[in-house]
């Protein structure tokens, strides 16, 4: 019997690549499409991508979003300064544009279902199916439904002839993009395992960075970046020079014991040099342009976002509620940041705004503007109820 068209979400990598075979033998469609979404990575695995695609399966599509990434996602991420438990997300914003790309390829092919190479332990699986399902598609997923492990994905691929990068020599798994650097797998599964140090090819060691502080001004309009060192870029080349400029320094290595959606917690070593200093420039600038009611109430509100993009559930009502929220907070959010960058580490050196709510007359230790007698009343009854019940416990 028949099974038709599956669209495959393709990367290229060891998972994806076996998924090709695997979806003519084990699972017998008549017609296998590959779809590789360019968001960001070397230009080599897209290539990589693209001819091991049109080598392996019966049609492929390569599609560039790497400016739709930056503008429709990893922005909103700098507006909400998106962070799980400590790190800038990236792996975590790509999936959904990845997801909704290959269902357009899906609804353009007339294909019956979609196909992806994540396993039944990490997050991509739910990021991808939420997507998918969004979209009325069924989905097949060998690795997890086959229960595969990795040593018998590369032991399949050497039967098969299909080629791989990754052996049992070179075990660690990369995800990249433009804003994200992420690797696992092999010794790094060990938590007390110290990586090494070419596992790293976006950062240098901070011990190895300049001796010197490295200065950079980033100019930001309605909470994104729009300028680096007084020249206007779009979101894309400002990053990628930002990536090169922190790199260089040190910044943006994160080695951590992470919290999957499933429970498990997994050790996860990333890189992200232009996330780490655009996200510490954004949070100060809020500072300066802020009430201090919206930072405490964005606080909350920037959390509740992560939690969600994290998970990949950008469809969520509350997921568009709390955008809104957040876009309104943000069209104060202009001005000037300075920071220094010194072997591994992010320092905000100066900030300005137009829109600052800062008066340098009224703060002034020197300045007669506020008459500070008028402070003795507001004193008087600041923490007035706690005063009273301390008294009362005294008798």
């Amino acid at each position: 019997m028949k099974k038709g068209k599956v669209v495959l979400a393709f990367s290229g990598g060891l998972d994806t690549s076996v998924c090709i075979p695997l979806l003519r033998e084990h699972y017998g469609f008549d017609e296998i499409i590959t779809v590789a979404v360019d968001v960001g990575q070397p230009e080599a695995e897209v290539v990589r991508a693209t001819e091991k695609g049109r080598m392996l399966a019966d049609n492929h599509y390569t599609i560039d979003v790497k400016e739709k990434f930056v503008d429709e996602y990893i922005f909103p991420s700098i507006k909400a300064n998106g962070s799980y438990e400590g790190y800038p997300m990236g792996t975590a914003l790509a999936r959904p544009l990845i997801a909704e790309e290959i269902v357009k390829i899906a609804k353009k092919e007339g294909a019956s279902k979609i196909a992806h190479g994540c396993t039944g332990k990490g997050n991509d699986q739910l990021r991808f199916d939420f997507i998918f399902r969004s979209g009325g598609y069924d989905i097949v997923a060998p690795m997890r439904e086959m229960n595969l492990t990795r040593e018998w994905e590369i032991c399949y691929a050497q039967e098969h002839n299909v080629p791989v990068s990754v052996g049992k020599e070179n075990p660690y798994s990369v995800d990249e993009n433009c804003w994200s650097r992420s690797i696992e797998g092999g010794r790094l599964e060990d938590p007390s395992f110290h990586p090494p140090e070419e596992i790293y090819a976006w950062t240098v060691s901070p011990k190895d960075a300049p001796d010197v502080m490295e200065e950079v001004r980033i100019r930001f309009e309605k909470g994104v970046p729009v300028a680096l060192n007084g020249k206007n870029l779009s979101g894309l080349a400002l990053i990628r020079e930002l990536n090169q400029i922190a790199g260089q320094n040190g910044v943006g290595r994160n080695d951590m014991i992470e919290d999957r959606i499933l429970g498990l917690k997994a050790r996860e070593v990333y890189e992200h040099p232009a996330a780490t200093v655009l996200l510490a420039a954004h949070r100060d600038l809020e500072h300066l342009v802020l009430t201090r009611s919206e930072l405490a109430f964005k606080q909350i509100v920037d959390a509740k976002w992560s939690e969600l993009a994290y998970m990949g559930l950008v469809h969520e009502p509350l997921f568009y509620a709390l955008n809104a929220f957040i876009d309104t907070t943000q069209e104060r959010v202009n001005g000037t940041v300075d920071v220094g960058l010194y072997k591994g580490s992010v320092k905000v050196l100066g900030r300005s705004s137009e829109n600052a709510l800062y008066s340098d007359d009224l703060v002034s230790f020197d300045s007669t503007t506020i008459d500070q007698n008028h402070a003795v009343g507001f004193s008087n009854y600041f923490g007035l109820q706690a005063r009273l019940l301390k008294n009362l416990k005294k008798h």
